[in-house]
């Protein structure tokens, strides 16, 4: 029986009880730093993507979070700011950071273990990670997109740039909108 469910886990017919469009973010607050912390409303105003990612140093997140770090100029370009959290220490992070070069925080999901990715639905009870799964958040704090990737798939920045962008389109239209709103007064 513990094969069977094994197997099945493997294959990726887990289902994921992640967080969907539309619902409002949790707030949560974790280290980025042995002796720092961001929380999530830092970001209030603006989009934020969440990274969760299973572990530093394992080949299919090294090269899922260099992925990320080259595309984090057509992000911010975006106005989005970009966060990866796993359920590794602070000091960890630091040093898979330094080895990677990367320039966007890593936040620290250590203790107690896996609680926020517990609030987003993306922990892996039996594996003691979290899900490899993705969230743009609104300037509102409002998830507007969530998609999971199986665990040895590198989901790419694609999904992530075109919610991106559809956020500012509906905010362009929006400005638009005022704008002739305000012109018809």
């Amino acid at each position: 029986m513990a094969d069977q469910v094994t197997q099945k886990q493997q294959s990726g017919s887990r289902k994921s009880k992640a967080l969907s469009g539309g619902t409002k973010a949790p707030d949560f607050t974790l280290h980025s730093t042995p002796d720092q912390f961001v929380s999530l409303s830092e970001f209030q105003g603006q989009p934020v993507v969440l990274a969760f990612y299973p572990a530093d140093w394992s080949p299919v997140c090294g090269d899922e979070m260099a992925l990320f770090n080259e595309v984090l100029p057509e992000f911010q370009n975006l106005g989005a700011e970009l966060v990866g959290i796993s359920v590794d220490g602070a000091w960890c992070h630091a040093a898979f950071a330094r080895d990677r070069k990367l320039h966007f925080p890593l936040l620290a999901d250590f203790e107690p273990k896996g609680a926020v990715a517990r609030l987003y639905g993306v922990y892996r009870d039996g594996d003691g990670v979290s899900e490899r799964a993705l969230f743009v958040i609104d300037s509102e704090g409002v998830i507007h997109w969530s998609y999971v990737s199986p665990l040895g798939v590198n989901p790419g920045a694609n999904g992530v740039l075109s919610a991106l962008e559809d956020l500012e389109n509906k905010k362009t239209a929006k400005n638009h909108n005022t704008k002739e709103l305000k012109k018809t007064k």
